[in-house]
């Protein structure tokens, strides 16, 4: 709740607010201006997550607003709710703070076709209440003793009869006045006025109770009308109304002095019992009600005050358990994005690992090797006679250059007793034994004299 000084400085135009302050305040303006409304429109945008709450858009042709449906209000729907139903929704206007979304928090959820009728029931009703027809000041107590009790209700009805039997085993001395009338229909209403009228032109009677069985609404709808709750609220005669079950309401019961809940409970409250204990424990009864009321009316007012102060923990609870729902929602969907790009990447990589697949290089390498093995006998032919071809030259030019292939010409070479080649005369000394190497064999010999060459001296 903001504190009122909080309010100031969120209203100053020239102080800047952080969103939260603009979004709180947004909320704590709708929830005091419209702690109830009743919206006509279409369900749309249907969703029920895992919490058990229950969000949904109400729409028409113009526009549309969301709504939030909480779990223990929702519990309670009898009918459940389909895309596309019809609809009268009622609730309070709030703000969720966390989106700034202005939404409906639902209390209750009827179909259009009934809400027809509701709809024009809470307008009536609002309408008499506003006149202070409704005021508990204006009505009148019932008479501590009652001798004679007009009824107005039908002459064949159960409901009389269930008067009857009440009042004989309680009051059997009571004079009952009958004012039959239809109490069903469309000219119920008017019948149910004209009884009313008879009754109190005759003015015989200390009370009267305006009875019914139970029914549908339809068949109730009698006692909602108009003109029938402003005779009763102008009545001089002090009056209970007794329409259908404990759980039917009608206009008729709002105006009466005092409802009952049925008719025979009606027949009880107006008669009693001979024995003193139970008049006694009656009046005490009546007082200890009529001062429960008063005290209930207050601690209602009280309530509702402090409720305008407080904001309730359920509240805030709730709307972390809408924030929960609304960012459970947006992580399915990242989630939803995120595998379905994971799957997109591994269908690609795939694609390229099989591209790229050791099975398909294999039957590559397998075909190649299949024809180097078709081409290498071919090959390995030709290498074969290159290098035979080249072995021959070498062969010969070796050949050419061979020592053996000198000796053949006529030379010689001249070795040493170690076998080595002798170059030079600087190699030996005179009687050193030598070889002497030709084409056909060898000479040993010794060296008998050394002549130097003449270029070779001094």
């Amino acid at each position: 709740m903001l504190s009122r000084l909080e309010m100031m400085t969120v209203a100053t135009d020239n102080t800047p607010v952080s969103v939260a302050q603009l979004n709180r305040q947004a909320k704590f303006i709708l929830e005091q201006h419209f702690p109830t409304v009743l919206v006509k429109g279409e369900i749309s945008n249907l969703a029920r997550p895992r919490s058990g709450h229950i969000y949904f858009s109400l729409k028409d042709s113009e526009a549309q607003v969301r709504c939030a449906f909480f779990r223990g209000q929702a519990a309670r729907q009898r009918a459940p709710l389909q895309e596309g139903d019809s609809v009268l929704v009622r609730g309070r206007l709030s703000l969720f703070e966390g989106r700034g979304d202005y939404q409906i928090i639902v209390s209750g959820v009827m179909a259009a076709g009934e809400g027809a009728l509701q709809l024009e029931f809470e307008a009536l009703k609002k309408k008499l209440a506003d006149e202070g027809l409704f005021n508990p000041e204006r009505k009148r107590p019932l008479p501590e003793r009652v001798t004679r009790l007009g009824v107005i209700t039908s002459s064949t009805g159960a409901a009389l009869q269930d008067i009857l039997q009440v009042l004989q085993r309680r009051d059997p001395g009571m004079e009952v006045w009958v004012y039959a009338c239809l109490v069903q229909g469309r000219a119920a209403a008017a019948d149910i006025r004209a009884a009313l009228a008879r009754a109190v032109r005759d003015n015989a009677v200390d009370a009267l109770l305006v009875a019914r069985g139970g029914g549908t609404a339809e068949d109730l709808w009698c006692f909602n009308d108009e003109q029938l709750a402003r005779d009763l609220a102008a009545s001089p005669l002090p009056v209970v109304s007794a329409v259908g079950h404990e759980t039917d309401f009608t206009i008729a019961d709002f105006v009466a002095d005092v409802r009952a809940p049925t008719p025979s409970a009606g027949a009880e409250l107006l008669s009693q019992d001979q024995q003193v204990w139970r008049q006694q424990f009656s009046r005490i009864e009546g007082q200890l009600q009529q001062s429960a009321l008063r005290l209930l009316d207050q601690r209602r007012q009280q309530v509702a005050h402090l409720r305008q102060r407080l904001r309730h923990p359920s509240e805030r609870i709730r709307e972390q358990q809408q924030r929960l729902d609304d960012r459970s929602a947006r992580l399915e969907r990242a989630w939803a994005v995120l595998v379905r790009s994971r799957r997109q990447r591994l269908t690609a990589a795939q694609s390229r690992l099989q591209g790229v697949s050791p099975i398909n290089r294999l039957h590559h390498q397998q075909d190649r090797l299949r024809s180097l093995r078709e081409r290498l006998p071919g090959v390995m032919q030709r290498l074969l006679r290159a290098w035979r071809n080249r072995l021959e030259q070498q062969g010969h030019a070796l050949h050419l250059s061979s020592p053996l292939a000198t000796l053949q010409r006529g030379y010689s070479i001249t070795l040493d007793s170690e076998q080595k080649l002798i170059r030079s005369v600087t190699q030996v000394e005179q009687g050193q034994p030598i070889s002497v190497r030709l084409a056909d064999g060898q000479i040993a010999g010794r060296v008998e004299r050394i002549d130097v060459a003449r270029d070779q001296k001094g």
